[in-house]
């Protein structure tokens, strides 16, 4: 993954309150997303992607949400990065093929995204 920057230097560790459970976390890192706070949401999806506690289950939701964050915040290497790493764990995960796709596309990687839009497609409906 990419280097925190200044900013996510200063909220790494601190970026969910001493007592918060890894639960409350996700919650406030679903929160931040929603609120279009994306990369603040990238600070608490790292955190529990590298400690993942008691949300072993929603391991990929939270990888998921850590690669729609990346895409929205324009770090397109590392959204495709936390995709491919959804996909390797569910390789049927239409939105993941979506992100991937998505984000060629704005590298001006037409070619390269083209079988993961087909996928995503069909998968998931999702078009282009």
């Amino acid at each position: 993954m990419t280097d925190f920057t200044p900013f996510e230097e200063l909220l790494a560790g601190h970026a969910g309150l001493l007592s918060d459970s890894t639960h409350d976390r996700w919650v406030r890192a679903q929160s931040l997303f929603e609120d279009r706070a994306y990369r603040e949401a990238i600070v608490l999806l790292r955190e529990l992607v590298e400690d993942p506690g008691d949300v072993v289950h929603a391991l990929t939701e939270v990888r998921l949400l850590l690669a729609r964050s990346y895409y929205h915040s324009a770090l397109l290497g590392p959204a495709i990065e936390a995709a491919r790493e959804v996909l390797a764990a569910d390789p049927g995960e239409a939105y993941a093929h979506l992100l991937i796709g998505r984000s060629l596309q704005r590298q001006s990687k037409r070619e390269e995204a083209e079988p993961h839009m087909k996928l995503a497609e069909l998968l998931g409906g999702y078009t282009a």
